[in-house]
C-alpha cells in the first residue's frame, strides 16, 4: 500500500525558553547543520549558544506564536488536510526536529498498511541542512523501525513549472495595486563551505559570478544556483524589468563567510539607491515561520524603514493556498498512478 510522508523542519512545543532550548539543541547538534567535528559542535552548542540564544529566541517566538501553537507547525497541519482530503492515499506529516517526528509520521502510515512511501521533503532548494538532513533521517528511521518500507524521494523542485507557476501567482496576486520600487527575493541563508560540500564534482562551484551560471551536474545539489534559478524563471513568469528585482540570503549565524548578500545589509542599502517602497518575498519557504514572519515581516520592516525606507510589503508564503494544496495533490496521486501501474 502506498502512503506519503510530508516533512518540513519543525518548531519548539511552546516559546517558552525551556522548550525552545530542547528545540534548539536538537536542530544545532545536526552534524549538517553545524558541520564540525562532534567535540566542537558540542562546545559550541551546549557550551555557548544554548546557555545564550534560548531566551533571545523564545522572545522572537513568543512575537509570532499564535493561539492555537507554532505558526510553522498550524499551517503544515492545515496543509495536510488539505491535500489529504484530495489525495487517493494516506498522507501524513513529520518534522525533522521536535516531537512531531519522522519516526511518528512513518508509524501513522505504517499503522494504515503502507509499505511504499512517497516522502516529500518541504524545500523547495536542495542543502544539505534541510533537505539532506531530512533525506537522510528519514533513511535511518526507516531502516531502523520500519525495515519492509520502500522509500521514494521527491527531488528538489526549485525549477519545477507547477511551483514557478503557482508561487509567481501569488506574488503577481499580492502585487496588485502596490507602487513598488524593488522586489527582493530572500532566501534562507547556508554557509560558503556547504555550496562546495555538496559539490559532487569537488570544482565546479567556486561561489563567483559565472558558476552558477554555466551547466554542471553539480547544480542538481547546489543550494545557490538553486535560488537564483527560481528567482530567474519567476521573473520572466511575471516579466519583471530587469533591475527591478534581486536576490539576497538571510539568517546567518556565526563569523563564517554565508552566501552574499546579506538581506540586512540590503534593507540598509536600498533607502540610499532611492528604492524606497520595497516588496519582500521569501521563496525558500513553503510555510510561514519564525524566519519569515518575525525576521522579515518584522524586523525586516523596521531595518529597512529605519534606514530611511517608506513602504514595505512582505509576501506570505503558499502556505495552504488552494493552487498550492492542487499542485501537491497532483504529484502525489501521479506518483500513485505510476507506480501502481509498474507493479501491476
Amino acid at each position: 500500500m502506498k502512503g506519503v510522508l510530508l516533512i518540513n523542519l519543525g518548531s519548539p512545543d511552546s516559546p517558552n525558553p525551556k522548550d525552545v532550548k530542547k528545540y534548539l539543541g536538537e536542530f544545532l547538534m545536526d552534524e549538517r547543520v553545524i558541520d564540525v567535528p562532534k567535540w566542537l559542535r558540542t562546545f559550541l552548542v551546549k557550551g555557548i549558544i544554548l546557555n545564550t540564544r534560548p531566551k533571545k529566541s523564545a522572545k522572537a517566538y513568543q512575537k509570532i506564536w499564535w493561539d492555537e501553537g507554532s505558526p510553522l507547525i498550524i499551517i503544515s497541519e492545515r496543509f495536510q488536510k488539505k491535500v489529504q482530503e484530495r489525495a487517493k492515499v494516506p498522507v501524513a506529516l513529520g518534522m525533522r526536529y521536535g516531537s512531531m517526528s519522522i519516526q511518528k509520521g512513518l508509524q501513522e502510515l505504517h499503522d494504515q498498511g503502507v509499505d511504499e512511501v512517497l516522502v516529500v521533503p518541504l524545500y523547495p532548494h536542495y542543502a544539505m541542512s534541510s533537505t539532506e538532513t531530512v533525506i537522510e533521517k528519514t533513511k535511518e528511521e526507516q531502516q531502523k523501525h520500519f525495515p519492509n518500507m520502500e522509500l521514494t524521494i521527491v527531488p528538489s523542485f526549485y525549477n519545477h513549472p507547477d511551483y514557478i507557476r503557482v508561487l509567481s501567482e501569488k506574488i503577481k496576486e499580492n502585487l496588485e495595486g502596490v507602487d513598488y520600487d524593488h522586489i527582493l527575493f530572500s532566501y534562507h541563508g547556508i554557509p560558503e563551505r556547504h555550496i562546495r560540500k555538496t559539490d559532487p564534482t569537488k570544482s565546479h562551484c567556486k561561489i563567483d559570478g559565472s558558476c552558477c551560471n554555466t551547466p554542471s551536474k553539480a547544480h542538481e545539489f547546489c543550494y545557490r544556483h538553486q535560488c537564483f534559478e527560481t528567482t530567474k524563471l519567476v521573473a520572466e513568469y511575471l516579466n519583471l524589468p530587469e533591475g527591478k528585482y534581486s536576490d539576497s540570503f538571510q539568517s546567518r549565524l556565526g563569523g563564517d563567510p554565508w552566501l552574499k548578500p546579506y538581506t540586512d545589509k540590503e534593507f540598509e542599502r536600498f533607502p540610499e539607491e532611492g528604492k524606497k517602497n520595497l516588496v519582500v518575498i521569501t521563496p525558500a519557504f513553503v510555510a510561514d515561520c519564525l524566519e519569515t514572519l518575525e525576521e522579515i515581516a518584522m524586523e525586516g520592516e523596521e531595518e529597512f524603514k529605519e534606514a530611511g525606507g517608506e513602504e514595505y510589503k512582505h509576501i506570505p508564503c503558499l502556505n495552504d493556498d488552494d493552487a498550492w494544496v492542487k499542485v501537491m495533490t497532483r504529484w502525489i496521486n501521479e506518483w500513485s498512478v505510476a507506480k501502481a501501474e509498474v507493479t501491476a
